[in-house]
This record gives structure tokens, C-alpha cells and sequence, in this order.
């Protein structure tokens, strides 16, 4: 079961258009300093208490970067550490975890280095290590005063990542029917959610319990201090913004220059998040359909149409693999991600409506992760062990049923499965949740820039201004571009360009509610 969720816009761009350029940024200037030209120190400022000398003052044994089986080494101006953090901040004094680390040193000019800019490119799960050498191009302007640093969040890839079940298992469960019509589908519905969450319970041990996003938003800080920043500036995709609000809750005094790019509204719980998708995927749905010069509502009954013969009878794909009615749904939700994948999307549908499913398979494959060799990343197994950590919420099957209707309404082509999915996604599972949606309030904290985009499937634009609502009045500063795909930034407007990097470069505050159209 795949969960259209947090996804990050550097990766769908990735799976789309394949083929940005690695950055190899040298030598930056000014190290050990920060961007006032002080001496930079552990602890330059406040971070969390009782935190032990050996991991506050550690020193990162910064070397060349070795590729893995998911992504190749990136090129020679990138290093790679292992951070040491407390598997549990509650007893700092006892097991520790290794996080692993990327960066590009600032490439110099234009002025003095400001320090490091801290990247999340969403999910949760993405891998921080692997996308931002690839997202170097994007950030070419920010990358000559700042390095550059990612990092793999605990419970992600080369952080004590969490493998679930095995490939075969994978795609065995790609053929269980995510909106089940009879009580012997529902039945396997929930029991493939069971076995999932007994599978990481058994890979990730204790770690199950220390992965949420308030562990990451602490082990962030620990970061700025072992780098030597005295503030934090911090760039979050998608789920990265709910990081950053969380971060400037737990941490106000400590936010240098934070920008949240593809909001997700910190005021919604598991049920008001999947309708928020649920209208943000119809939204992007439309915007194409019109597009292509087909009226909206009927051309999505005709995809909801394809959809259900889909159900009735999978369709034949290459390799001898059939196109069930989830894996159908994913593949029309990829291209939705980029306004580049549009075309994509046209002829996928079209291939469908002819009775091969190869193309829709193909988008689902480059979904989840999965290559041509049949092995799968691990990106939605993290995302699901930290999402079900964070969200207290567990809607019975039951009370699901209820809503379908609510959620169907918003949407013919997304609902039905968007409705299902808050039952099923963390149904038993092996750990409680901590809370019903995140606390982002930051009184006293610098002013953090919110960038919407009306025209976002995944994080819908209202979320951007209730983010900057709820970090505070002189905190949050909403910017809103009127345009297509997941996250605003490097998508094509000089203005939201312009005006990011000027805040982040110059420390040049957009008056609130400015529009880029």
C-alpha cells in the first residue's frame, strides 16, 4: 500500500525528467566562522540540555562519499560524515545512533560564507543524502555563500534505515485492492496493514519508538551546533516544513533564516491531511484536464471510469506484470507532482483506454522507487514508520466507511482510496501515536519565510498560510505563487526565486502576503 503523501518535489522532478546535474562545489571560505565573522563553536547558542560533552563537542570525520545499491557516490566536491546522536533525548547518556551526513562546501564570492543551509526534501523518508547532490543546480546562487548539508533523518537510509519486508513481499502486496469492495477484500486490506507494521516492529527494534518528527527536529539542532552555526538556516520541501515548524517550536531563540516551501498545514489531523490531498490532487487533476481542453469534472468521471473497469479486470504490462487499480491510481498520481509530467500522463492514459498498462505501471514503479531489476527502495517503509509514530489519530474501519462519502464528494478519481487509506495506513500498529497534528508555535523567534503555491497536489496552498498563522504574528511571513506542481521554488518564477534567495542571502524580509503570479 503506497500512501500519496509528503513526497518531496526534488524527487519527484528527479523520477520525471532524470538527468540533473551533480554538483561539485569546492573548498568554501571562511571556515569556522560564522556568517557574522565570529569564531564558530559547538555551542554558539542554546540547543538541548543535558546533552553529554562526547556528542555536543564531537568532531565529524568529514570523507569522500561511497554510493549504495539505491544511488551511485556523488561527485568529488561532496563529503560525507556520520553524525552521532541519543537514540532516545530522553536518556542522552545511553545508546546512540549514526546519522549519516552530506555537504558541499560554500563555493565562495558574492560575498562571506553565511555558514550551512540545512536541507529536508520531505516524505518522511527521503533520503537527504542521496537528493542533494542533485539538487545542487537548483540552488546554485544559495550554494556560493552557504554549504550545502543533507542528511539521511533517523529511521532513513543510511540512518538506520527501516526495511519492512522484502521485494517479493512488495510486490505480492501490490495487488491487494486499497479500496476494497466486499468484506473479503477489506479483510485483506487490513491484514496486509498488520504484517506491515509487524515487519518494520522486527527491523527497527527500539529505534520504532525514537523516530518521530520531534527526535529529528532535536537531532537538527544538534546538527547546527556540531557544525558551528550559531543560528539555524534551514530550506524544508514538503514534509520538511512540518519539520521546520516543529524546530522553531522546540527551538525559537535558535531560527536564523528558515524557509518552508510546500506547506503542510500543521493544523489538520490524519483525517482533515487526507482530505486536504484528497482536494489538492483533484485541483492539480483539473488544471491538466483543462490543459488538454477536456472539461474537468467529466474527464475525471472518465478516469474514475477507467479506474473501476481497471478493478474489474487489471490490464496487461511489460514484463508479464498486470495493472491493478492502486498501482493504476499511482501512476496518475506521479505526473501530477510537475506540470513537465503532464505529457507523460496523456499518453499513459491514453495507452490504458487501449488495454495495455504499461505505461501507468511504469509511473507507479518510478513512485515507489522500485527499478528494473524488481528491488524496491525504502522511502514509503520510513515514511510510514514515522508518520505512524507522529499521528495519534487511528480512525476505525468503521468510522472510514462513514466518510467515504465525505471524500468521494471531493473528489471521484482520489477519494475513495484517499478515505480508505486513513484506516489502513497505521492500522494496529505496533506503536501509539504522539499527537493529533504538530505544535509550530515560535513567540520570539525570527521571522520565517512560508512559500505557497495554489496550484500544489500534495500540500495544498490553503496550508501555507495557516503554517504562518501558526508560528506567530512577526513570525511567519507568507509568500504565494500562482502556479503548477509541488513546492514553488526553482519551479520557473524569477519572483519566488528572487525573493527566497534575497532572504536567505541578505537577510531581506518579504512583506507578508506578497504574490508571485
Amino acid at each position: 500500500m503506497t500512501r500519496f503523501a509528503r513526497w518531496t518535489a526534488a524527487a519527484a522532478a528527479t523520477l520525471l525528467l532524470a538527468g540533473c546535474s551533480t554538483g561539485s562545489g569546492s573548498g568554501g571560505t571562511d571556515e569556522g566562522k560564522n556568517g557574522d565573522g565570529t569564531p564558530a563553536t559547538a555551542q554558539t547558542s542554546g540547543g538541548t540540555p543535558g546533552l553529554p560533552a562526547s556528542i555536543v563537542s564531537q568532531k565529524l570525520d568529514w570523507g569522500r562519499c561511497k554510493g549504495t545499491s539505491d544511488s551511485p557516490a556523488p561527485g568529488s566536491g561532496w563529503q560525507c560524515a556520520t553524525l552521532k546522536a541519543p537514540l532516545d533525548y530522553a536518556k542522552p547518556d545511553g545508546r546512540t545512533i549514526g546519522l549519516a551526513l552530506v555537504r558541499s562546501k560554500a563555493t565562495g564570492g558574492q560575498g562571506k560564507r553565511l555558514g550551512s543551509l540545512l536541507f529536508n526534501f520531505g516524505g518522511p523518508g527521503g533520503s537527504g543524502v542521496s537528493t542533494m547532490p542533485s539538487y545542487e543546480s537548483v540552488v546554485g546562487p544559495l550554494h556560493q555563500r552557504y554549504d550545502l548539508v543533507s542528511w539521511d533523518p533517523r529511521g532513513v537510509g543510511a540512518s538506520e534505515g527501516v526495511r519492512c519486508r522484502g521485494d517479493k513481499a512488495i510486490q505480492a502486496a501490490e495487488s491487494v485492492d486499497a479500496t476494497p469492495d466486499d468484506a473479503t477484500e477489506e479483510a485483506a486490506y487490513f491484514k496486509d496493514a498488520e504484517d506491515f507494521g509487524k515487519g518494520c516492529a522486527k527491523a527497527a527494534g527500539r529505534l520504532m519508538s525514537h523516530v518521530s518528527t520531534t527526535d529529528t527536529a532535536r537531532d537538527m539542532d544538534l546538527m547546527r551546533q556540531v557544525l558551528g552555526d550559531r543560528r539555524m538556516s534551514y530550506f524544508g520541501i514538503s514534509y520538511g516544513t512540518e519539520l521546520g515548524g516543529v524546530y522553531a517550536h522546540l527551538f525559537p531563540k535558535n531560527v536564523g533564516r528558515l524557509v518552508l516551501d510546500a506547506v503542510v498545514d500543521p493544523t489538520a489531523d490524519t483525517v482533515g491531511h487526507a482530505k486536504n490531498q484528497t482536494l489538492g490532487f483533484q485541483r492539480a487533476l483539473d488544471d491538466y484536464l483543462k490543459s488538454t481542453g477536456q472539461e474537468p469534472k467529466q474527464g475525471s468521471l472518465k478516469i474514475a471510469d477507467l479506474l473501476k473497469r481497471i478493478d474489474a479486470k487489471p490490464l496487461p504490462a511489460a514484463g508479464g506484470r498486470r495493472l491493478g487499480q492502486t498501482m493504476a491510481l499511482t501512476g496518475i498520481v506521479l505526473p501530477l507532482y510537475s506540470k513537465e509530467g503532464w505529457p507523460r500522463l496523456t499518453e499513459a492514459l491514453k495507452d490504458a483506454e487501449g488495454g495495455d498498462g504499461s505505461a501507468l505501471l511504469a509511473l507507479a514503479d518510478a513512485y515507489n522507487d522500485r527499478d528494473s531489476s524488481g528491488h524496491y527502495g525504502t522511502t514509503t517503509h520510513s515514511q510510514r514508520v514515522i508518520s505512524c509514530l507522529d499521528d495519534k489519530q487511528r480512525p476505525t474501519p468503521e468510522e472510514t466507511k462513514k466518510r467515504l462519502a465525505e471524500f468521494e464528494k471531493i473528489s471521484p478519481v482520489f477519494g475513495d482510496f484517499m478515505g480508505w487509506d486513513t484506516a489502513g495506513w497505521c492500522h494496529d500498529w505496533p506503536v501509539a501515536g504522539q499527537f493529533d497534528h504538530p505544535e509550530v508555535s515560535a513567540p520570539g523567534a525570527a521571522p520565517v519565510l512560508v512559500v505557497g503555491n495554489t496550484g500544489d497536489p500534495a500540500t495544498p496552498y490553503e496550508g501555507a498560510r495557516r503554517m504562518a498563522d501558526g508560528l506567530g504574528k512577526g513570525v511567519g511571513v507568507e509568500l504565494t505563487w500562482k502556479g503548477e506542481g509541488h513546492g514553488a521554488y526553482g519551479s520557473g518564477s524569477d519572483c519566488v526565486d528572487s525573493t527566497v534567495n534575497s532572504y536567505l542571502l541578505d537577510g531581506t524580509v518579504p512583506k507578508d502576503g506578497k504574490v508571485c503570479s
